[in-house]
C-alpha cells in the first residue's frame, strides 16, 4: 500500500485510496480547475472538502503542504521516477497534470507555449481581478461608501473580458478547436463574475457574445458539470 505518511496534510484529511491522486480543496473558481481537468482526464483520485469556511486551509496540516493557505494543493503518489510529489498554486497542477498524461495541452512546443501564456493569463489578471469584484460587488467590500475600488476592478474586469472575447471571436476554445488547461482555468472564474459574484450587469458581460457562447460551450461539458460540484461541500 501507498505510504502518504511523509505528508502531515494526510494525517487531518485521510486517504481512503492513497494510491490515488489526493486532491485538498472546495469548490471554488482556482479548485474547481483542478477537479474539472481530473475528471477531463480520467485520472483516478480522491477529493477532500477543506472547508475556507472553518479557515481549514490555515491548519498547519494544510500549511505544510501549501504554505500560501489557498485552494488548492495536491499530492501524487506516483510522481515523476515514481515517487510522491505534493504541490500547490492550480497553474502548476494545471501543468503537472497535462505533462503527466500528454493531454489538454497541444504537443506542438510553438502552441504548447500559447497555451500556457493564456493559464498565466488567468492566473495574473483574470483571478485576482474578478475576485476583487466579487469582493466589492457581493461580499463586505459592498458596505464602503466609497465605490472607486468596485470602479477601478469593473472597468478592469470588462477590459480583460474584452481580451478574450477578441481572441475567441471565431474560435472555439481558446486554442481554436483544441479544447486545453487555459479553458479550463478560465471558465471557473468567468462563471462566478456573473453568478455567484452577482456581477453580470455590473461589467455588461452581455457585451460579449464569444465569451458567453464559449462559456456555455464549456459548462455543457459532463467533466465540467461533475467537477464544479467536487469535492463536495460537507
Amino acid at each position: 500500500m501507498t505510504d502518504l505518511s511523509a505528508f502531515p496534510i494526510a494525517t487531518r484529511w485521510p486517504a481512503r485510496h492513497p494510491d490515488r491522486v489526493q486532491l485538498y480543496s472546495s469548490p471554488t473558481p482556482n479548485g474547481v480547475k483542478i477537479s474539472i481537468a481530473l475528471e477531463e482526464l480520467g485520472l483516478p483520485y480522491e477529493a477532500h472538502f477543506v472547508d475556507i469556511g472553518k479557515n481549514e486551509s490555515w491548519t498547519p496540516e494544510f500549511l505544510s503542504l501549501n504554505p500560501n493557505g489557498k485552494i488548492p494543493a495536491m499530492i501524487d503518489p506516483n510522481g515523476p521516477g515514481g515517487k510522491p510529489i505534493g504541490l500547490f498554486e492550480s497553474g502548476a497542477i494545471l501543468l503537472y497534470l497535462t505533462d503527466k498524461t500528454g493531454k489538454l495541452i497541444p504537443a506542438d512546443p510553438i502552441r504548447r507555449y500559447e497555451t500556457i501564456q493564456w493559464v498565466f493569463f488567468q492566473m495574473a489578471s483574470i483571478g485576482p481581478i474578478f475576485g476583487q469584484v466579487g469582493f466589492f460587488n457581493k461580499f463586505a467590500g459592498r458596505e464602503i461608501a466609497d465605490k472607486r475600488p468596485l470602479e477601478r476592478y469593473r472597468d478592469e474586469s470588462r477590459r480583460l473580458i474584452g481580451v478574450l472575447e477578441t481572441r475567441l471571436k471565431g474560435r472555439k476554445w481558446i486554442m481554436d478547436d483544441d479544447y486545453t488547461i487555459a479553458d479550463i482555468s478560465m471558465l471557473g472564474w468567468v462563471r462566478n463574475l456573473i453568478g455567484f459574484y452577482e456581477a453580470r450587469e455590473l461589467v455588461g458581460f452581455d457585451d460579449f457574445p464569444d465569451v458567453a457562447a464559449w462559456l456555455e460551450r464549456g459548462l455543457a461539458r459532463p467533466a465540467v458539470q461533475r467537477g464544479l460540484n467536487i469535492p463536495a461541500r460537507a
